[in-house]
């Protein structure tokens, strides 16, 4: 692994204050190397039709906040979203952040464009950050407490963040970034703020310590199907859970979704994903357990989590064209089912909620077919 450092005076300054300020945990280097299997048998968790209660049901108004193409370079097909935690440089708190993975001739995998709209409709999309090099491909954003931008850029096949600004500050290139397709930062009751990613070349969860930035391949095999773009499924989706300390974990090729419990004690080698996701090795094996796994799941890529702990994965390959949101409790059960879409299948892909109970809670996403960004609310 190589961290390829951009080295101006603002950049520097942003480095300190930015990427490494505020967080906490123990000290250590960058790794430079990544080098026990017993059966578990646990067997996926799969349930019939919804039961009642869930919340997407209740989030009955949808509206278009606005377009996600960018005003400059005209790129588009939205992937990454995330919220801005503060304000600071050109986001403000609440704003919605946007990576876009096609260019302006709808390529599969060749935008680099990230943009920022207010969380409101009408909004229009503001350039935060283009970079031709380290960020094609953009199919993940993940925002540190500080509004740091980090992104999983399939393409380039590397990991860069960047200062709210849009400069660049560094990248992650090399082992164990292999073809990124997964981002979430979480900030833990204890232990050091971190990036999870996951990678779509070999199914592997990587963490980034934001104290130290040292990498740890903290789980392995996570099905995978080796697409090209416009065709990729594996380990993506990530959600963390501040509360119980899990990382969620949405695999389309499998049409699963896998919860790791007291994820910030695992370290590296801790974990191995068999049987095409359905059993666990490793010295953490009793850590991880598959929430829920089949149908109404259909090529699912993108995830959101709400206040209650519920998720809710977005469908990109339903049989009958339908773009399905399907909410799951946390005990494996499926909530609601609801399509948000009625073109073509395949439009969900980056989503994030907010909210802290279910009169506020937002559930923002991505729609492909209209290069757009949305709302469900109240």
């Amino acid at each position: 692994m190589n961290i390829r450092m951009h080295h101006n005076v603002m950049v520097a300054a942003a480095f300190a204050s930015l990427a490494i300020g505020g967080c906490s945990g123990s000290q250590g280097s960058v790794s430079q190397s990544f080098p026990a299997t017993a059966p578990q048998s646990e067997a996926p968790a799969q349930r019939g039709l919804p039961d009642a209660g869930g919340l997407l049901g209740q989030l009955r108004h949808q509206a278009v906040i606005g377009s996600t193409i960018d005003p400059i370079y005209g790129q588009l097909n939205p992937y990454g979203l995330d919220v801005a935690k503060t304000t600071s440089g050109l986001l403000s708190k609440g704003d919605l952040v946007v990576c876009n993975f096609n260019d302006n001739t709808n390529t599969q995998g060749t935008g680099y464009t990230i943009v920022a709209l207010h969380p409101r409709p009408g909004a229009a999309p503001i350039l935060v950050a283009a970079d031709p090099t380290t960020l094609v491909g953009c199919n993940a954003l993940a925002l540190t407490h500080n509004d740091v931008i980090w992104a999983a850029a399939f393409a380039s096949n590397d990991e860069p963040w960047f200062t709210p600004s849009g400069a660049l500050i560094a990248t992650f290139t090399g082992s164990p970034f292999n073809r990124p397709f997964g981002q979430i930062w979480a900030h833990p009751r204890q232990g050091a703020e971190a990036i999870y990613e996951s990678n779509a070349g070999d199914g592997s969860i990587v963490r980034i310590n934001l104290h130290t930035l040292a990498t740890e391949v903290i789980a392995t095999g996570f099905p995978i199907n080796g697409g090209m773009p416009g065709s990729i499924l594996g380990p993506s989706g990530l959600q963390y859970e501040r509360k119980t300390d899990t990382l969620y974990v949405v695999d389309g090729q499998n049409n699963s979704v896998t919860a790791i419990s007291k994820v910030t004690g695992l370290h590296s080698g801790c974990l191995t994903v068999l049987s095409n996701g359905t059993r666990f090795g490793g010295r953490c094996k009793s850590q991880a357990r598959v929430l829920f796994s089949g149908s109404p799941l259909n090529g699912p890529i993108s995830s959101a989590l709400l206040f209650n702990g519920n998720l809710v994965i977005g469908n990109t390959l339903d049989p009958n064209g339908e773009n399905l949101m399907i909410e799951i409790n946390p005990g494996g059960h499926v909530m609601q089912v609801r399509n948000v879409d009625t073109g073509a299948a395949g439009s969900l892909f980056g989503m994030v909620a907010t909210g802290t109970n279910a009169a506020n809670t937002k559930l923002y996403f991505n729609d492909d077919n209209d290069n757009n960004l949305q709302v469900l609310e109240r």
